[in-house]
């Protein structure tokens, strides 16, 4: 859900040292990752039966290349853009670039994002973004535990010691409440996204990304951790929307399903052999991140179940969108109807 709490959580989770040295530059300057060459025959025949005009696309990326990011990857490398008529440029995010800017800047069409920052820029800022899809269906934030002392569902955390990003404090009371636990029997302490605590046995539980953070303690302990989403117990938002300007989306309306839809068979290829992509992408877009390829497998499997929907990668329901307005009013955003747009996802 909150990219802010995992920008400093990350150069804990291994991306220190060679990556931040490599990637200091390139992110100071919202960097474009250049595509690499496409990954198979078939992408190739692709590419050279794709339209020979290709419209300019660009997208800004929520974070730095990781396996949050794979369906991307993979329509790029299988040629599933330029098979739409789209020359797709893509910029990685980092913690210096926020989205939301690039889009206003007019240096990206769409970008991928939160809920609540763009909710906040148009109530706060006068900004007019729209939603036209979201990547993950629930935000992979969630409670992490060990199994020495287990927290197997939210009621478990009464009476314990839980470690909690500032930027997350309101979240964490209000799942509580919503489940009829007073905040005030949670023993809620400073989290500087630092799992050690939780190893050494120094608090019971941490708020972490439920994609990343139990690979990085295993690889560390040997010792699987439990987890559960705040999502399940109530609070419940997306993560990675696709954000863009009311301008950019009645300009560009066929251009934006375009993509929705080589997006989508981006994943959709993806998820057909989860632990196989990752490795294709070792020397080209995970060059240089400092983590294990092992460690975006592990990352590609534990987001499936949350990207994947029913009626297809992306979807935005009535229902669905009437929960996350619920939840904006618990911290305080009075979210619209009005800045989520489904139309596109029906012409898929």
């Amino acid at each position: 859900m909150n990219r802010w709490s995992r920008r400093a959580f990350l150069k804990k989770m291994g991306l220190t040292g060679a990556y931040l040295a490599s990637s200091a530059s390139f992110l100071a300057s919202c960097g474009g990752a250049a595509a690499p060459a496409p990954a198979t025959e078939e992408a190739a025949e692709k590419a050279a039966a794709a339209p020979a005009q290709l419209a300019d696309m660009t997208m800004q990326a929520a974070w730095i290349n990781d396996a949050e990011f794979m369906g991307y990857f993979v329509g790029l490398a299988q040629g599933f853009y330029e098979a739409e008529g789209i020359k797709l440029t893509y910029l990685s995010g980092g913690p210096d670039i926020i989205p939301e800017t690039t889009l206003l800047t007019g240096a990206a069409g769409l970008a991928l994002t939160t809920l609540e920052t763009v909710v906040a820029a148009n109530l706060e800022q006068g900004a007019n973004f729209k939603f036209i899809g979201t990547q993950y269906q629930k935000s992979p934030i969630g409670i992490v535990s060990l199994p020495e002392k287990p927290i197997n569902t939210i009621a478990d955390l009464a009476g314990k010691t839980l470690a909690v990003p500032s930027v997350n404090l309101i979240a964490v009371e209000e799942t509580l409440k919503l489940n009829d636990i007073d905040p005030a029997e949670v023993k809620i302490v400073p989290y500087q996204y630092d799992p050690t605590v939780l190893i050494k046995g120094e608090v019971d539980a941490t708020l972490d990304f439920v994609t990343s953070v139990p690979f990085a303690i295993k690889a560390e302990t040997g010792i699987e951790p439990i987890t559960f989403l705040l999502y399940d117990y109530g609070f419940k938002v997306p993560n990675d929307l696709v954000a863009v300007t009311e301008d950019y989306l009645n300009a560009n309306r066929g251009l934006l399903v375009s993509w929705l839809r080589a997006s989508r068979r981006g994943w959709e290829e993806n998820f057909k052999d989860i632990e196989g992509w990752p490795k294709k992408f070792e020397a080209s877009w995970f060059k240089g991140t400092g983590r294990p390829v092992e460690a975006e497998i592990s990352f590609n499997k534990a987001q499936q179940s949350l990207i994947e929907h029913p009626d297809g990668i992306f979807t935005m329901t009535d229902e669905s969108i009437g929960e996350y307005i619920d939840v904006m009013k618990l911290i305080g955003l009075e979210a619209t109807r009005e800045m989520f747009v489904t139309d596109l996802l029906q012409e898929i």
